[in-house]
């Protein structure tokens, strides 16, 4: 089963710069797509960025041009980063990494399930 940790969040002010991670343990598959969400109080979730296998990549329109999803596969160590410079304060989210097992490719609409994600972390951004 696989189990997603995320780490990194924190507060910030505007126009500032985060990086998230995603520790991803008991991995077997060998074609997947990660991505991820982020859900603020009373808002839907949404996913923000997700990247397949081959390291193509879809992003949410809000995010476009600031935000970065990027893995480290080197030596097994499946981490999952997104990297987050001029943060909003409409940024401000819990976020979650997610896996789609079932994904070789991502489309532009992003992932098309959202198979397991970890316990979040909190981004909050300052006007």
């Amino acid at each position: 089963q696989v189990q997603l940790v995320e780490s990194g969040g924190g507060s910030v002010q505007a126009g500032g710069s985060l990086r998230l991670s995603c520790a991803v343990y008991g991995l077997t598959y060998k074609t997947y797509c990660m991505g991820w969400l982020r859900q603020a109080p009373g808002k839907q979730r949404e996913e923000v960025a997700a990247i397949d296998i081959e390291g193509g990549t879809s992003y949410a329109d809000s995010v476009k041009g600031r935000f970065t999803i990027f893995k480290d596969n080197a030596n097994n160590n499946n981490t999952l980063y997104l990297q987050m410079n001029s943060l909003k304060p409409e940024d401000s989210s819990m976020y979650y990494c997610t896996i789609d097992t079932g994904c070789t490719v991502v489309a532009d609409t992003g992932l098309a399930y959202h198979e397991a994600w970890g316990q979040g972390t909190l981004v909050t951004v300052s006007s």
